[in-house]
């Protein structure tokens, strides 16, 4: 028998992600799909989302005592791709998809992860005064199947993560990573292969 304040935390949990499909048609979200807190969900009404079954989005300590600094935050721009598959779940994520994230099933991913498929800004300084929007470099990131990525990581434009791999607390992956490895570090290096 589900409690009251439970009850309440589902009602307000399917009114939001009403919304969402209200104000956002083309948008996909599975079946229970599930917010212990209320996340910030900007999409573009341009953009490719789909968001699994059974994805879980943790947005407060309260519900995570590893110490989540914000709720979730997921912004797809226009003409961008977003897809979560089904089983994967998320404390204070950071999902910025400028061009395309594509996240296997059964992600774990630990609190205050940080998954952004763009440099947001020019390299060169004139270029970032002037803000010319057409030097901002974005590359597809893709994630496989069964990967946990360890918190406060930050996965970087241009990125796959194969099958399987596990990235370490604090790391920010700039390189490709082959299904069933471990990586870590400040840039992630390759530590050793799952058996």
């Amino acid at each position: 028998m589900l409690g009251l304040k439970t009850k309440f935390r589902n009602f307000y949990c399917n009114l939001y992600l009403s919304k969402i499909r209200l104000f956002n048609p083309h948008i996909k979200v599975g079946k229970g799909v599930q917010l212990q807190g209320f996340p910030i969900f900007r999409f573009s009404k341009e953009a490719n989302v789909n968001i699994g079954e059974n994805v879980k989005f943790t947005n407060h300590t309260k519900y995570n005592m590893v110490g989540i600094f914000k709720p979730c935050t997921i912004y797809v721009e226009k003409n961008a791709k977003l897809i979560i598959g089904k089983n994967s779940g998320f404390s204070g994520v950071s999902i910025y998809c400028s061009k395309e994230i594509i996240i296997g099933e059964n992600l774990t991913c630990g609190g205050n992860v940080s998954i952004w498929d763009t440099d947001f800004h020019p390299l060169n300084y004139l270029d970032r005064i002037q803000n010319v929007q057409n030097k901002i470099v974005s590359k597809p990131i893709i994630i496989g199947n069964d990967v946990f990525i360890g918190a406060n990581s930050i996965i970087l434009k241009g990125v796959t993560i194969g099958d399987r791999a596990i990235i370490a607390a604090g790391s920010v992956v700039t390189k490709p990573i082959s299904a069933n490895e471990v990586w870590g570090g400040n840039p992630a290096r390759f530590m050793k292969e799952i058996k």
